[in-house]
């Protein structure tokens, strides 16, 4: 089972929903970066549920540095983290263990695993694992800040209510301003009617989903590699691990896939020794490689699979039809929590494509302690 994500900087998840901990390993980590344990917290409660527009399952997220770090900062071995699970009510997954949840990998997890795998609350398919990988990812973020690049994500949109777009002219403030909220929007008002879509939906037993506009700024130009290592296939081959993610898009994408080459190429120019493009419609992105602009896409989140409404199924133990009822504490929207492991993932994958392009120790600020 492959669990690993990255080639120079890598992380390794491990965990179940209902286990005792879930848990993920950074190794490649330049030695040396400051490790801040507050920042694991904000970016761990960015992940929590939020009243009625989440699920009833909350757990305080202690986590535990176990290896690789001393005194504070990394030691370049690989750095383990432990978060307990505290919160589980496994009995309400027993009656139906065998019974294929829609949009869910029941069937596909037994069908893979013969049978042996934890099928409660999702098991090691679960979102809960993604609290390993969020608390990894605040480690990475940290990383990137020290180089000045930085990372925010916003819900562009949420059961069919817009917010609104970046601003090329304060998008340092906007990301800042969005790493503070816990419902990440530009638009106040706009993330009012999405929370108020979200609790319709609950309310009626369903769950609605939407799409996560990320954007990253700082990061150098000539990161990335031509053909099967571009910058955009680290970037989606991460974002596609996240549960609940079924499309990504790099600039305007698909939103321009009719436009001619006139309206969708970006102009460069030269200002003050450096060149930019005066659009960005390829989100910083050419040939697979970085050109200097931020990096800009998106990701569809779908609606959460776990709904109170009747669905048909079978029994993948003994083939028969039914239908099911779930019971248990679920997400109306996953989205709003689902925004931070974005951020997350794409600091790793950007500090592995970094680490490939100028070494680890340029992550790390090629600092040294001791004399060297």
């Amino acid at each position: 089972m492959k669990n690993s994500f990255g080639s120079s900087v890598s992380v390794t998840l491990f965990g179940e929903s209902h286990g005792g901990a879930v848990g993920a390993v950074l190794d490649g980590l330049a030695p040396g970066l400051p490790v801040d344990r507050e920042r694991i917290a904000r970016q761990l409660a960015l992940r929590r549920p939020q009243g009625n527009i989440s699920t009833a399952r909350v757990e305080e997220d202690r986590f535990e540095i176990v290896s690789g770090v001393f005194e504070g900062r990394t030691t370049g071995t690989p750095l383990c983290l432990l978060i307990p699970n505290e919160n589980t009510r496994s009995r309400d997954y027993a009656a139906t263990r065998a019974l294929a949840r829609p949009g869910h990998a029941d069937y596909t997890a037994y069908i893979k695993y013969h049978g042996y795998e934890d099928y409660r609350g999702g098991g090691h398919f679960s979102g809960r694992v993604t609290a390993a990988l969020v608390a990894a990812g605040a480690v990475a973020i940290g990383a990137l800040r020290n180089r000045g690049i930085a990372i925010g994500t916003h819900i562009a949109r949420c059961a069919g209510v817009p917010d609104r777009a970046f601003s090329e002219d304060a998008l340092g403030e906007e990301l800042e301003l969005l790493n503070a909220l816990p419902f990440a929007v530009l638009d106040a008002a706009a993330g009012e009617r999405m929370r108020e879509a979200i609790a319709a939906a609950a309310a009626e037993g369903d769950s609605v989903g939407g799409v996560l506009e990320t954007a990253v700024l700082g990061l150098p130009a000539g990161v990335g590699e031509p053909w099967f290592d571009t910058l955009e296939g680290l970037l989606a081959h991460g974002l596609f691990s996240i549960p609940g993610i079924k499309g990504v898009q790099f600039g305007a994408g698909f939103d321009l896939a009719e436009a001619r080459g006139s309206a969708f190429n970006d102009a460069f120019y030269a200002e003050g020794g450096a060149i930019k493009t005066r659009t960005n419609r390829n989100g910083g992105i050419n040939g697979g490689i970085s050109n200097g602009m931020p990096i800009l896409f998106r990701c569809a989140v779908k609606p959460t699979p776990s709904i109170f409404r009747p669905q048909e199924t079978v029994n993948f133990q003994t083939g028969e039809n039914t239908v099911l009822a779930l019971k248990g504490r679920h997400d109306p929207a996953i989205i709003h929590r689902a925004r931070v492991v974005v951020d997350s993932v794409a600091a790793i994958a950007l500090c592995d494509a970094l680490a490939q392009r100028w070494g680890t120790d340029w992550i790390g600020g090629g600092t040294c302690a001791a004399d060297c």
